[in-house]
């Protein structure tokens, strides 16, 4: 039997030649990929026009959390939420920025976005643990030292601070070396670690040098705290010799290992 013809061979070399791709995938399975690769960048531009240009994804309400002392409306206020803008477009981190500046009662704030259009603002306000006054009003400090508001009554069972740091002998060495709000921080770190009991009945916490803190209490007695340091120690201390010596007008627990009490 004869074989192909020399034009026959020529066809069929024809037929097998073309891309390499071609030959490799074979044309149905291109047109497949093809078909894929035009679906996938359609729904690319379908998402981006789903996100920025769609109605339905834009910022609609703003809602307020966590609020004690603050009110929604004050909060909404200084947050300046772009309402109507698309929700991805929402800048949370400055959103954050700018309530933390023009509301310092404002510890934290989580700005979230809660699809499909609103933004929740979840706020967490300063507490104050002690209080310093400014002619008839109060100085709100927190946990850190920091004072956050300036408010015209006083909030129920919060102590004064007193700073009466002297200005001569060894109060003024502490003075200058300590600064105000470093003694600050002290007064409120001793208030901190203060037992239950006594804390409830703290007035005010008297700061005359770094070492030398003391605390008034509501019936009248005193307590020499010290320094900050050593505050548990303190704490646990002062506990045991109010039980012990109940009828004591002034406790003294500067030096944890060597308390002393007085007075009747």
């Amino acid at each position: 039997m004869a074989g192909p013809t020399t034009a026959e061979r020529g066809e069929r070399q024809q037929e097998s030649s073309g891309p390499p791709l071609v030959r490799r995938l074979g044309r149905p399975r291109l047109r497949t990929i093809v078909v894929l690769a035009v679906v996938l960048v359609l729904l690319g531009a379908g998402s981006v026009w789903a996100l920025y240009g769609s109605a339905w994804l834009r910022v609609r309400h703003v809602t307020v959390s966590g609020t004690l002392v603050l009110t929604p409306a004050e909060v909404r206020d200084a947050a300046a939420v772009p309402v109507g803008a698309p929700m991805i477009s929402v800048d949370t981190d400055g959103i954050e920025a700018r309530l933390r500046r023009k509301l310092p009662r404002i510890d934290t704030v989580d700005v979230v976005r809660v699809w499909p259009q609103g933004i929740g603002l979840k706020v967490t306000e300063r507490t104050p643990v002690l209080l310093a006054r400014k002619g008839r009003d109060f100085i709100e400090v927190d946990h850190e030292g920091v004072r956050f508001a300036t408010v015209s009554q006083a909030p129920n069972g919060v102590p004064m601070l007193e700073l009466s740091v002297s200005r001569t002998g060894s109060g003024a060495a502490s003075f200058r070396r300590f600064g105000v709000d470093r003694l600050t921080r002290e007064a409120v770190r001793v208030a901190g670690e203060l037992p239950a009991a006594v804390a409830k009945d703290t007035r005010t916490v008297q700061v005359r040098s770094y070492d030398d803190v003391s605390l008034q209490l509501a019936d009248g007695r005193t307590v020499a705290w010290g320094s900050g340091e050593n505050g548990p120690a303190k704490a646990r201390t002062l506990a045991a010799l109010m039980k012990a010596a109940p009828g004591a007008r002034h406790f003294d627990v500067s030096v944890p290992t060597a308390p002393a009490s007085s007075g009747s």
